[in-house]
């Protein structure tokens, strides 16, 4: 097995190294690392591809998406799957990880970007969905981390307490849901969700990760249908 840095970018939150994995007896596969931590690579995609299935599954008409966390793209490529979705932004806050995306460092991320649905924003998820109107999205899927054990920087814990969970809640619109994938059962994070949202769900999904099977969670938060 061979390891071939393909790029590196420095930012305050650390470092984002993109590498390649060669073997002269499988396909090489691309693989993202931050801080020194494995993030994602292009072999295992079935978590990212569970989660945007099943959060898409919650509800009835999922016109305008927001998806947090770009990675490799591979969420935001089950998202645009969906005919039902009109709209798909998707919030990351690296910006070299957007630039290798969108310039084909990445191969297959100029095709994915150039959706028409997509539009990509470069800031911090708590910001981006601060900033957003009232009841503009039907879906918010947060993918930044696998959940609140997870975490790929410390910052990120923020994410999974009231007050970013009460400004998710208010870009929903009515029917809308919110959810977030995790690595492990989070039961904290579930009994937040239920106090901001009325109520709250934890789903177990079933992956295959290198011939392995794996139990995720998917904790999943509603706005009625008639709030």
């Amino acid at each position: 097995m061979e390891y071939v840095e393909i790029a590196r970018a420095e930012s305050e939150r650390g470092e984002l190294v993109l590498r390649e994995r060669r073997d002269e007896n499988a396909p090489t596969v691309l693989e993202l690392r931050a801080n020194g931590v494995f993030v994602m690579d292009t072999l295992e995609t079935s978590t990212e591809q569970a989660l945007a299935s099943a959060a898409l599954a919650l509800v009835d008409r999922p016109r305008a998406v927001v998806v947090g966390g770009l990675g490799l793209g591979f969420t935001m490529h089950e998202v645009l799957a969906d005919h039902r979705v009109e709209k798909c932004a998707v919030v990351e806050i690296e910006p070299r990880l957007v630039d290798w995306m969108r310039d084909g460092t990445v191969p297959h991320g100029p095709a994915l970007l150039a959706d028409e649905r997509v539009t990509v924003v470069v800031a911090d998820i708590a910001v981006a969905l601060a900033e957003a109107p009232p009841s503009s999205y039907d879906l918010v899927l947060l993918d930044v981390d696998n959940g609140p054990g997870y975490l790929v920087h410390r910052t990120n814990a923020a994410l999974y307490r009231e007050p970013f969970l009460r400004a998710a809640r208010s870009v929903l619109r009515p029917g809308g849901a919110l959810a977030v994938w995790s690595a492990d059962q989070a039961p904290e994070l579930r009994d937040t969700l239920a106090e901001v949202f009325g109520d709250a769900e934890a789903q177990s999904h079933d992956v295959v990760l290198q011939d392995r099977e794996e139990a995720f969670w998917l904790y999943v938060a509603r706005v009625p249908s008639d709030a």
